[in-house]
């Protein structure tokens, strides 16, 4: 890897990029690339939009500083791939190829590993943002800019956009060894959640099948193991936790178990039925075929005049939440009697620097929290009123002292999103940073869909 000639190359697409931005005249800037993890509609790009599709490169790898160069736009499949060439991954990569680092940071990234690094933003060492002005700044946690690093996460392309990040690395081994322990109660299990984080293991999450059948699964990395399991193609990762009670996965797929079937809901396009499954294919068993998919549906609305035409009222239930551990219990117990839909995925979060606040999604730096993650479409011959089941959860979440990601609908009013968000903070960001109102503003984009 050419270190020298990658940096090089890296800023030569800056200075284009910058001269093409000072070249539009449109008001608003709204990124062109070819990926996207979002799962709330967005208006349609009127003029070229900013073209960040190539700054999708790794720069360099140093295993000795623990750290990778990376530019915004790179996939987590390139960025992992580079750095397993190196005996080493990124600290924390999330559960899908697709997901772009820049994504993860300006957004809310999290996996197994998160107990011990916090999210993946809490991994950044440096990151270059470009403003909406064409000025680029290189932020730090101690540079003049250190207020924009720490407003950065959370802010979804509204500050500005990531063009290149300095994150962390750690060494890994060539295999990891799962232990699937099952609980039959809520209690038991946020107890061994809290124990569980206090070990010397490398990863922890978790999935709720239902109410009395609670497991989690621990990964550590090993240096040899007697077998490994393959899922990705025939075999369906979820479904060997119920099955059984330990397995090794070579770590490449162990990062990626989940992106196959996109955890579960690989379901919902009948990618479980064997059939369904070889005419897809290994190649096409992937997150970026489900986003593809996800994304027609929506356009053409399929899936809703289809529950139209059969009498049903349906609304998609998307969400991440965070909620702190000794509230677990009781956002289950509500859960169970509202959402219901399962399996759920859980993660337990731990803020990795006391010293760090990041102001747009603060969280409690001596509290674990729990990640859960929830899929699905709620349909009834009722109909409810726009968004009801998510402002239930958005509602419960506040409750409870948690937080809500926003990569998906969010039905807050001004009001309550901006108590949450930290108004304060984040209109001195965009006041200092985007004066002029070039990017729409947190509340704007991801309540208002502009």
């Amino acid at each position: 890897m050419d270190s020298v000639a990658n940096l090089a190359a890296y800023e030569a697409k800056k200075q284009r990029l910058i001269a093409s931005l000072q070249l539009q005249s449109d008001q608003s800037i709204r990124l062109v690339k070819d990926t996207s993890n979002l799962f709330r509609e967005r208006k349609p790009i009127h003029g070229t939009g900013l073209n960040v599709r190539h700054f999708n490169q790794v720069i360099s790898v140093d295993p000795e500083a623990g750290i990778v160069e990376v530019e915004g736009m790179t996939p987590y499949e390139n960025l992992a791939r580079e750095c397993l060439k190196f005996g080493v991954m990124p600290t924390v990569v999330p559960q899908l190829k697709s997901i772009t680092i820049g994504g993860a940071v300006t957004g809310i990234g999290i996996e197994s590993s998160s107990f011990k690094y916090g999210l993946v933003h809490e991994t950044v060492q440096e990151v270059d943002i470009l403003l909406a002005d064409g000025n680029t700044l290189t932020c730090t946690p101690g540079n003049e800019h250190r207020r924009l690093f720490f407003g950065f996460p959370n802010s979804y392309g509204t500050l500005g956009y990531a063009l290149k990040l300095k994150i962390n690395i750690v060494p890994v081994k060539p295999y990891v060894r799962l232990t699937h322990v099952r609980h039959h109660e809520a209690a038991s299990y946020f107890a061994d959640i809290e124990n569980r984080c206090n070990q010397n293991i490398d990863f922890i999450d978790g999935t709720v099948f239902s109410p009395g059948e609670y497991y989690l699964t621990i990964g550590e990395f090993v240096d040899s193991a007697p077998y490994t399991s393959d899922y990705t193609f025939k075999n369906i990762y979820y479904r060997s936790i119920r099955e059984r009670e330990s397995d090794y996965l070579q770590v490449e797929d162990y990062i990626w178990r989940w992106d196959t079937d996109w955890f579960w809901c690989s379901q919902y396009i009948f990618a479980h039925n064997p059939i369904v499954r070889r005419l897809l294919g290994p190649k096409r068993l992937n997150s970026m075929t489900y986003t593809k998919i996800m994304r027609w549906n929506r356009k053409y609305n399929l899936a809703h005049n289809l529950d139209r035409l059969l009498g049903l009222h349906s609304e998609a239930v998307i969400q991440d939440v965070e909620i702190p551990l000794a509230h677990c219990p009781e956002f289950l117990k509500f859960y169970f009697n509202t959402i219901k839909f399962t399996p759920l995925w859980v993660c337990p979060i731990r803020p990795l620097d006391n010293n760090a606040t990041f102001s747009l999604f603060p969280m409690d730096q001596n509290a674990t929290y729990v990640n859960f993650g929830f899929w699905n479409v709620i349909k009834s011959r009722k109909k409810m009123g726009p968004g009801h089941f998510n402002r239930l959860v958005e509602q419960k979440v506040s409750e409870l002292h948690g937080m809500k990601s926003l990569y998906s609908d969010a039905y807050y009013s001004a009001e309550e999103f901006w108590d949450i968000y930290n108004k304060d903070e984040y209109f001195y960001l965009k006041n200092r940073y985007d004066p002029l109102g070039k990017f729409k503003d947190l509340y704007a984009k991801c309540v208002l869909h502009e």
